[in-house]
C-alpha cells in the first residue's frame, strides 16, 4: 500500500513537472534571450527530477538535492525574467516558474524537508512580487503554489500521524497475542499438573468412595499425602521436581505441615538456575526438623525461593517460634 501511494504520488509530481517546462517552450512571443528560458527550463527539469527520484531508498530528501533545491529557486525566476521584454513577462508562458517552484517546494515538503520547502516557497513569494507585483503574481497562479504547499504538509503531517498510530497499533495487537499465547500455555501447564496430580491421587480418591470414607490409619495417611500433593501441583508447580516432591511427602510422614506458595518468584529465571533452585529447595527440605514448613517463592529482584520453619505442632505452645530461615537467591554465585 505504502509503495503504491508513493509510485502514484511520483508519477503525478513527474508529470505535473514535465507540463510546466512544456508551457516554458511554448512561448508565443520570441524572447530576448532565449538562452537564459532554456538554461531555466533544463535547470528546472534536471533539479526536479532528482529531488522527486533521487535516493528512492529513502523517503527524506539528502540534504544535498534540498539545499540544490533552494538555490535553483532563487535562480530560475531572475533567469526567466531577464530572458524576457517587460512586457511580455505576464504571459502564460513567461509565468510557468510560478507553479513549477510550487511544485519543487511540494516535492521538498513531501520528502520531508519542510523547512525548505518553506523556504522555496518565500523565494517564490519575493521574486514574484519584486518582478511581477505581488497583485499580478497572485492572480497569476502564486495563490495556487502557497495552497500546494499548505495542503501537502498537512496531508505530511496527518500521514505521518496516521503511521505512528498503525504501528502503535501493531505493537498492541503483538502485546495481546503474546499474552494469549502466555496464558494458552499457562492453561495447558495447569491441566497438564491437574492430570499428574490426579494420577497420583486417584487410586486413593477411589479408595475413599469405595470404602465410603472408613480408611484405617495408613489410608487416611496416605489420602492426606494425595491432597497435600494435589495441592501443591495446583498452587506451586513451578517449584516442583520429583526430588522437591519426595522430600516434601517425607517431612509430611514425619507430621510436618508443608504449605507451598508460588507467586511468581522464578519468573524470568533461566531454566538452569531453576534446576539448581529446585535441587538446593529440595535439600533445604531434606535436613528441616521444624513442625511446620512454609515454601514461598514471591516476586523480589534478590531472592527467588524463602524457606520458613516454624515450631508449629512440635512446640510447646509457641506457633510463632521460627526454627528455619533460608532464602535461595534468584542468580546463582557464578552470576
Amino acid at each position: 500500500m505504502n509503495r503504491t501511494v508513493r509510485s502514484v504520488a511520483t508519477s503525478l509530481a513527474v508529470g505535473f513537472a514535465m507540463y510546466f517546462a512544456a508551457r516554458g517552450v511554448w512561448w508565443i512571443e520570441q524572447p530576448t534571450a532565449p538562452l537564459l528560458m532554456v538554461l531555466a527550463i533544463g535547470l528546472y527539469l534536471v533539479v526536479i527530477n532528482v529531488a522527486i527520484l533521487g535516493d528512492s531508498a529513502s523517503l527524506r530528501m539528502p540534504m544535498w538535492t534540498a539545499l540544490l533545491a533552494l538555490v535553483t529557486s532563487a535562480l530560475i525566476p531572475v533567469l526567466v525574467t531577464l530572458s524576457l521584454d517587460a512586457a511580455d513577462r505576464t504571459e502564460p508562458f513567461a509565468t510557468w516558474y510560478i507553479g513549477g517552484l510550487g511544485l519543487l517546494a511540494v516535492v521538498c515538503v513531501v520528502r520531508r524537508r519542510s523547512l525548505i520547502g518553506w523556504l522555496t516557497l518565500a523565494l517564490l513569494v519575493v521574486t514574484a512580487a519584486a518582478y511581477l507585483g505581488i497583485g499580478v503574481a497572485l492572480n497569476l497562479g502564486l495563490v495556487g503554489s502557497i495552497m500546494w504547499v499548505v495542503i501537502a504538509q498537512l496531508l505530511v503531517m496527518f500521514w505521518d500521524r496516521a503511521v505512528r498510530d498503525t504501528e502503535r497499533l501493531a505493537e498492541i495487537q503483538q502485546a495481546v497475542s503474546a499474552w494469549h499465547a502466555t496464558q494458552l500455555v499457562r492453561q495447558r501447564e495447569r491441566r497438564l499438573r491437574t492430570q499428574f496430580a490426579l494420577a497420583v491421587a486417584g487410586p486413593v480418591l477411589s479408595r475413599v468412595v469405595a470404602s465410603r470414607g472408613v480408611l484405617d490409619e495408613q489410608e487416611r495417611l496416605e489420602a492426606r499425602l494425595a491432597e497435600g500433593r494435589l495441592r501443591d501441583e495446583l498452587r506451586g508447580a513451578d517449584l516442583l521436581n520429583d526430588a522437591v516432591r519426595d522430600a516434601i511427602e517425607a517431612a509430611r510422614r514425619r507430621g510436618v505441615i508443608v504449605t507451598v506458595f508460588d507467586e511468581g518468584g522464578l519468573d524470568g529465571v533461566d531454566e538452569e538456575r531453576r534446576v539448581e533452585i529446585r535441587d538446593e529447595l529440595a535439600v533445604t527440605l531434606t535436613s528441616a526438623e521444624t513442625g511446620r514448613l512454609i515454601i514461598r517463592s514471591a516476586k523480589d529482584p534478590q531472592v527467588a525461593v524463602t524457606v520458613v520453619g516454624r515450631a508449629g505442632s512440635r512446640s510447646s505452645g509457641d506457633d510463632d517460634s521460627v526454627e528455619l530461615w533460608h532464602e535461595i537467591p534468584r542468580e546463582g554465585p557464578s552470576a
